[in-house]
């Protein structure tokens, strides 16, 4: 299995960053507090079959003004510390994502697909509105994205804020790592999935809204106002139900399971076709209430010795690896 990558074709070695430019001074006392000069962190630890990687979930783009009208909240810098496997595998059966984060960007910035706001404020009716269905607001800016009671910034959609600074626009782009260890790319793909020869194209997921009425809950014609309005239908796109396919990429020529983040729902993907890992599952009430959830200390420990030292982006020192090795 090819090793997983998050940016371009470089090298690496255990101890530098790879995709993020973190400033001098990475988690000092005081880190997650308020901080409107905090800078985009992400460091990447590779020990044995796994990667570690650690952000402060700052963008390393331009985000939009928040707080604003339908978001209150401030980013402030987080705590992030992810694990995902590096040799990733396809289970029998989906594991729904529900209300953990489907994966982290590669500037560090998490991918949040799922809302806290139900109808009528109750999380038992199965209503959970979709953040993208244009029927509420919520202070989404530019790069689909907004700012959690936490202070976390993430992503509900197409993170275009990062994908204009990679300058990859219409390319078939690696943007991130589902926390199962597979390949997230942007919305363009290979028309044939196993030539990459082949024209490129916007990947269509294969979700439809629903025909008829809600039988229960706010009734009423589906409309895709909420997340149970929608139904996968085979086929009727390019991707599967976990919004992915097999098929090669530019950093994996032999063919890969990998996602597309698309125009249409599921945006983000609701389901993981390999096995998350536990340190991407949501733990504990969040400050702010609004039934969002923070993040507990993951099992495998904090940031390694050095964190937060500044790399040129794509640079490698020591004898390195190579990602596609």
């Amino acid at each position: 299995m090819r090793l997983l990558t998050l940016c371009c074709l470089v090298t690496f070695s255990s101890a530098i960053p790879l995709f993020g430019y973190p400033p001098p001074g990475f988690g000092p006392p005081g880190f997650g507090s308020s901080n409107s000069t905090a800078t985009n962190q992400v460091k990447v630890v590779v020990k044995g079959k796994y990667r570690y990687i650690y952000s402060n979930g700052i963008p390393d783009h331009q985000p939009g003004q928040f707080p604003n009208r339908n978001n209150p909240n401030t980013i402030r810098p987080q705590h992030y510390e992810f694990r995902v496997t590096m040799e990733p595998k396809m289970s029998r059966n989906p594991t729904p994502v529900g209300h953990s984060l489907f994966g982290v960007a590669a500037n560090g910035v998490v991918f949040d697909a799922e809302t806290a706001e139900f109808w009528n404020r109750n999380h038992s009716s199965g209503w959970n509105y979709e953040a993208k269905s244009g029927k509420i607001n919520l202070g989404l800016d530019q790069s689909n994205a907004h700012v959690q009671p936490t202070g976390s910034y993430h992503y509900h959609g197409l993170p275009t804020g990062l994908i204009q600074k990679q300058g990859k626009a219409g390319e078939v782009t690696l943007i991130g790592v589902a926390a199962d260890g597979f390949p997230i790319y942007a919305q363009y793909g290979y028309s044939d999935a196993e030539d990459a020869e082949s024209k490129v194209q916007k990947m269509k997921s294969s979700y439809r809204i629903k025909k008829g009425t809600r039988p229960s809950g706010p009734r009423g014609k589906y409309d895709g106002t909420f997340v149970a309005d929608y139904e996968y239908v085979a086929e009727a796109g390019d991707l599967d139900e976990c919004n992915g396919r097999f098929g090669v990429t530019p950093e994996y020529p032999e063919g890969i399971y990998h996602y597309y983040i698309t125009e249409d729902f599921p945006y983000i993907p609701r389901q993981w076709r390999g096995s998350p890992d536990p340190s991407f599952m949501k733990r504990g009430p969040g400050p702010g209430g609004r039934g969002r959830r923070g993040f507990g200390p993951p099992p495998f420990g904090g940031p390694p010795p050095g964190f937060g030292q500044r790399q040129g982006f794509g640079q490698s020192q020591g004898s390195g690896r190579s990602f596609n090795n």
